[in-house]
């Protein structure tokens, strides 16, 4: 494990490690939080490279599910609202209807998208969050704040973008779309400032097409073409990394 400041690099030696090693530190993070303050607010990302963790995570004891309120980071605009491949619907599947949270806070764009993020950003705004869970994109995005659109002094909290192709593409080779012209070209997505607010950031990056961004994060300049590059400058974030995408 390497640090530099408060950012710090997991290295795992294969992906199965890297998801129990995750799950356990999200567990962990839960439990502390819990027993100094009633209420635990965290937020969650919607991937494939999150399915393992959150799997584990879910196996996890003594955590009173009760007293955490869910909020996911992104959400397509413009997708029917039972369409599997929604975030929302991802996290429902896989996570929230598995756990008896205290409460869950789903993005839905609805007629308005911009009116949707000003109601997210409403009720992020509410009280501080402890916990974020993030993955890193091919194009070194967080959340859906790919290079073009990544902004690091934001004045948003929630915000509409559009994707990029490489972030289009990746949904198709994550398996959610048949092709990029399936894939919404708009997303609802937390800033950068604001997941940068969260107490402590877990990110969980596996798998080997994610190497290029995961240098970048680590070794590249900090600047908005790696939007993950700003990591380093948490006070409590780390990064998992495996062999595959983190090779040494």
């Amino acid at each position: 494990m390497s640090q530099k400041s408060g950012f710090t690099v997991n290295h795992a030696p294969d992906r199965a490690t890297l998801e129990r090693q995750s799950a356990l530190a999200i567990a962990d993070s839960l439990r502390s939080l819990l027993a100094r303050q009633q209420t635990v607010r965290a937020v969650f990302a919607a991937a494939a490279s999150q399915l393992g963790t959150l799997a584990l995570l879910r196996q996890q004891d003594g955590i009173d599910w009760h007293r955490v309120e869910a909020f996911h980071m992104d959400e397509y605009v413009g997708l029917p609202i039972e369409h599997p491949a929604r975030f929302g619907n991802w996290l429902k599947r896989n996570v929230f209807d598995h756990l008896p949270l205290g409460a869950v806070h789903l993005i839905e764009p609805g007629a308005d998208a911009q009116a949707a993020a000003q109601n997210y950003a409403a009720q992020l705004a509410a009280a501080p969050i402890d916990l974020v869970c993030l993955g890193i994109g091919v194009n070194g995005h967080i959340a859906f704040n790919d290079p073009p659109v990544a902004d690091f002094n934001d004045p948003l909290t929630v915000k509409v973008v559009e994707l990029d192709l490489v972030c289009r593409q990746q949904q198709v080779d994550d398996g959610e779309f048949a092709t990029t012209a399936d894939v919404p070209r708009h997303a609802i997505t937390l800033t950068i400032p604001q997941l940068m607010a969260g107490k402590r950031l877990i990110c969980i990056v596996p798998g080997a097409s994610k190497a290029a961004a995961v240098r970048g994060t680590i070794h590249g300049p900090i600047d908005t073409a790696c939007p993950a590059s700003i990591l380093r400058r948490h006070d409590d974030c780390t990064l998992y990394v495996d062999q595959e995408s983190y090779p040494q």
